[in-house]
C-alpha cells in the first residue's frame, strides 16, 4: 500500500488529485487562475465538494478565460445563480469577475499571473519538511504578502489562508509529508523545471 498524506482519505477522486495534481508546480496562467478561482469557492465547504463541480466550474466559467469573464454581464451572473453545478453564491461568483479584471491588469504590468504569482517563492517551489498533517502551517508571511497584495488590488476571496491552500495546490510549496509516495516524486519535478529554467540537462 502506498502511503499518502491524511487529509486525500479515500475517495477516488480525491486520491486521483493528490496522486497527479496536489504539488506540482504549475505555470500556466489560465491553470493559476483556475486554482485560485477554485480555493476561493472552496471557502466554507470542502475541497471534495469543489473537485465534484470543477468541470462544471470549467465550462460555467469559460474555462477560466479571464478576458471574457471580465465582461461578464449582469443577465450572465443570474445565469450562474441559477446553475447548479457550481457554488451559487453571489459574492462568490462576482469575485470571479472582480479577479478576472485583476488577473488581467497583473497581466499588463508583470507580463503574465506565473511572474506576479512566483514571485512569493523567487520561482523555486518551497520543500518542507513535515512529519504530520498537524505540522502543516495554514498561513505562511508570503502567504499573507500574497492576500494582502491581491487584496489591494481589488481581488477578493484571497485571505491569507485561501492563499496557502493555493500554493500547496500549484506547487509553490511541497507540502506532501514524509513518508507520503509523492513527496519525493513532486521535489523531482521541481528539480528539472528549475533545471530546465537554468538551461541545464534533466536528469
Amino acid at each position: 500500500m502506498k502511503r499518502r498524506c491524511e487529509w486525500c482519505g479515500s475517495n477516488p477522486l480525491y486520491v486521483a488529485y493528490h496522486d497527479k495534481e496536489w504539488g506540482v508546480p504549475v505555470h500556466e496562467d489560465h491553470r493559476l487562475f483556475e486554482m485560485l478561482t477554485l480555493e476561493g469557492a472552496q471557502a466554507g465547504l470542502s475541497w471534495l465538494t469543489i473537485l465534484k463541480k470543477r468541470e462544471d466550474y470549467r465550462k460555467a466559467f469559460d474555462a477560466f478565460d479571464p478576458e471574457r469573464i471580465a465582461v461578464y454581464s449582469k443577465g450572465k451572473i443570474e445565469r450562474l445563480l441559477a446553475n447548479p453545478g457550481i457554488v451559487r453564491n453571489r459574492l462568490k461568483i462576482e469575485s470571479v469577475i472582480r479577479n478576472a479584471r485583476g488577473v488581467l491588469e497583473i497581466g499588463e504590468e508583470f507580463g503574465s499571473l506565473h511572474s506576479f504569482l512566483w514571485r512569493y517563492v523567487d520561482g523555486i517551489p518551497r520543500q518542507n519538511v513535515w512529519t504530520s498533517m498537524g505540522a502543516l502551517p495554514t498561513r505562511t508571511d508570503q502567504s499573507d504578502k500574497m492576500s494582502k497584495d491581491l487584496k489591494q488590488r481589488g481581488f477578493n476571496f484571497v485571505g491569507s489562508t485561501i492563499c496557502y491552500a493555493f500554493m500547496q495546490a500549484v506547487g509553490m510549496v511541497n507540502d506532501h509529508v514524509v513518508g507520503c509516495f509523492r513527496r519525493n516524486e513532486v521535489k523531482k519535478l521541481a528539480q528539472q523545471a528549475k533545471s530546465s529554467v537554468h538551461g541545464k540537462p534533466r536528469r
